[in-house]
């Protein structure tokens, strides 16, 4: 009876990831960026936890891997993808794309490429055994938690800038992008606590500490630009 309990708790956590994106997206229909962001992150705390639960538990399932994905795809997928829609719906455009308003109009929708690849970096993680320590392209949790911070943190500047819309959409493109790159990523998993081998990870946990103090919430964003940064940087030093 107990072993039939415990088997059902990574699961369980797992739904309650999808729930915390369904929460997310909700919010973010209704304009409530702040509760959106802060569902997101929910969301990754029990993405976290759901993982090591099935570990510490042996309880690991091929049904809890893509239930695991089904939730991510709400969570880190469409709910940034719908903050994203909301912000592009309000944001300002250059007058020569406000005089033809059909394409002003569905210039929003470009958001929801996010939810898509999303959904196909998820597939691409389930399928590639290349991805047990480190990761190749950026995690989806990384990405929502960057458009949450960047669209809150410069929430001002964008009403003001009548470019905020066109350089929203490039930053899509740019993520989607991202998403699917043959960029490898480290992961912040430690094998050992010792420096020899977690130099990386060490100076990226350290840079991260100023930054929350002077950015605030715009600091998730420059942290995940600069963990894609450092990444790159580690990357091109092996070769």
């Amino acid at each position: 009876m107990k072993k039939g309990i415990t088997r059902h708790i990574p699961n369980t956590i797992t739904c309650c990831n999808l729930i915390s994106g369904c929460i997310a997206v909700v919010c973010a229909l209704y304009g409530e960026l702040h509760l959106a962001l802060l569902w997101i992150v929910i969301g990754a705390v029990f993405d976290f936890f759901d993982g090591m639960s099935a570990r510490l538990l042996h309880v690991s399932s091929p049904i809890g891997k893509e239930l695991d994905s089904l939730a991510d795809v709400i969570t880190f997928g469409l709910a940034p993808s719908m903050m994203l829609f909301h912000e592009l719906y309000c944001a300002e455009y250059p007058f020569a794309l406000v005089a033809v308003k059909p394409l002003v109009r569905y210039l929003p929708f470009v958001a929801f490429t996010m939810a898509a690849f999303s959904a196909l970096r998820l597939a691409k993680f389930n399928l590639d055994e290349r991805q047990t320590t480190s990761f190749v392209g950026l995690p989806t949790p990384a990405n929502a938690l960057f458009w949450g911070s960047l669209l809150l943190g410069l929430n001002r500047q964008m009403e003001s800038c009548e470019w905020a819309g066109l350089l929203l959409i490039a930053g899509v493109f740019v993520s989607n992008w991202l998403l699917v790159a043959e960029i490898p990523m480290f992961a912040l998993k430690f094998k050992h606590w010792g420096w020899h081998g977690n130099e990386v990870k060490y100076v990226f946990l350290l840079s991260c500490i100023p930054l929350l103090i002077l950015f605030k919430i715009l600091a998730l964003a420059i942290i995940i630009a600069w963990y894609v940064a450092l990444s790159v940087y580690v990357n091109l030093t092996k070769k």
